[in-house]
């Protein structure tokens, strides 16, 4: 970038539901799954049977099995589910299977003659990559013919949204495997892949060394071809991720089969414009939210999720604080320390940009100060004790206590000194 480092030019985010159980459906956007109307019902069990045909035509590479699970009746949207056929064939699938949720919802894509509208659930893995599956919604037009259900739009939209889209619906998907990675991308050549990919594989030994639980040990990363497609895969709008360099989806504290699986999206936009330091800090960052996906909990305040997150990023060395966080130093410098830990609100995508800048800068010295004054061990300690919190009111104030021995109002009042010694 340009001029001096800021780090409010890029950023990268965990973004993970807090409360209650869901299925991911969009970043920034998590549904309760609803009950199913008949899932059993004749029409229900056809239309189960029809998806589970569609799975294994999928799981097989067939493409002749796939297509006749297709309504004939559009020619074009037979060519679109032939060309995403295509688009997915390099993607090491280990599974992938669809669970009708309901039938009804919204109003069904015209067909002509009898049709349905099927909310459906996707769950697939990567080979060698996913403990879990990633989980997806799809809103589907089911059309009747000749006494069969076939799917005949993927386009149905509930509570003015739409289902999650894949990467592949996007193009051809090209695949890097890395030592600890794997990157997945659309419209990028594929030494940007590559050099991703090297990155990651550098990003999960350090977290290695200073998150000693048990994790995956691998990334898996996408790399959409624009800022626009970025904000597609996550179902949300452009305008909330521009400069946002990278993100993570997950669910907190979520493991085993029932949690979706992590993915570490690039905004190739914000992310081509960084330096070799810069990338290395994005994709550390993301691969820590990665690392420590199932020890945050609702309980977990954003401060210590991005702060400890940016703490990973930074312990290369290379910058001095000042330059790590120069909107918090412009204010210390005039006279503005802060006066109380950063609260989630002031994260928000979409807000004041240096005060988003100054919620990372604030949590980053505050995981900082932890790390040097009682050391890293007991940084992680921290971290996983608020985590384990079964609600969030008092979890700080109690993990505190606990693990460095201090009250809130103490820390506050240590890091809003730190924070001047070390910015002032």
């Amino acid at each position: 970038m340009a001029g001096r480092w800021r780090s409010g030019g890029w950023r990268a985010l965990l973004c993970l539901p807090l409360v209650g159980t869901f299925t991911l459906t969009a970043l920034g956007g998590c549904a309760p799954a609803p009950a199913p109307d008949d899932p059993e019902g004749r029409d229900g069990r056809a239309v189960q049977r029809l998806l589970d045909q569609r799975a294994a035509a999928v799981r097989e590479r067939d493409a002749d099995a796939f297509l006749a699970t297709v309504d004939r009746g559009s020619a074009r949207y037979v060519a679109e589910q032939r060309r995403v056929f295509r688009q997915m064939s390099a993607v090491p699938l280990r599974s992938w299977t669809y669970r009708l949720v309901r039938t009804g919802g919204f109003t069904p894509a015209p067909v002509g003659g009898r049709s349905l509208a099927a909310q459906v659930e996707l769950r697939y893995r990567l080979t060698g990559y996913d403990t879990a599956p990633v989980v997806s919604a799809q809103y589907l037009t089911l059309a009747r013919r000749d006494g069969r259900w076939y799917v005949a739009s993927d386009d149905g939209v509930v509570d003015g949204k739409r289902g999650t889209e894949q990467l592949w619906d996007q193009g051809t998907v090209d695949v890097v495997r890395g030592a600890h990675s794997l990157v997945l991308g659309v419209g990028q050549e594929r030494r940007v892949l590559r050099a991703v990919a090297g990155i990651a594989d550098r990003a999960v030994p350090a977290l290695g060394r200073v998150w000693p639980h048990e994790w995956a040990g691998r990334v898996v990363v996408e790399v959409p071809g624009s800022l626009d497609r970025m904000a597609a895969l996550l179902g949300a709008s452009a305008d909330g991720y521009r400069g946002i360099a990278a993100v993570t989806t997950g669910e907190v504290g979520g493991a085993g089969d029932e949690a979706p699986a992590d993915r570490v999206i690039v905004n190739p936009d914000a992310y081509q414009v960084l330096g070799d330091f810069g990338r290395r800090v994005v994709i550390t960052h993301e691969t820590a939210h990665v690392a420590t996906r199932t020890a945050t909990s609702a309980a977990t305040p954003l401060w210590l999720s991005e702060g400890f997150a940016d703490w990973v990023g930074y312990r290369t060395p290379g910058r001095t604080p000042r330059q790590v966080a120069p909107e918090l130093t412009d204010a210390v410098v005039a006279g503005r320390l802060p006066t109380s830990l950063p609260r989630d609100d002031d994260f928000r995508f979409g807000s004041d940009p240096d005060r988003l800048s100054r919620a990372y800068e604030q949590g980053w010295l505050a995981c900082r100060l932890i790390a040097d004054r009682w050391g890293e061990k007991k940084l992680v300690d921290f971290y996983r004790t608020v985590g384990r919190a079964s609600e969030r009111s008092g979890a700080v104030e109690s993990a505190l206590r606990k693990v460095l021995g201090m009250s809130l109002t103490e820390f506050t009042a240590l890091w809003r000194k730190y924070v001047a010694i070390e910015l002032g």
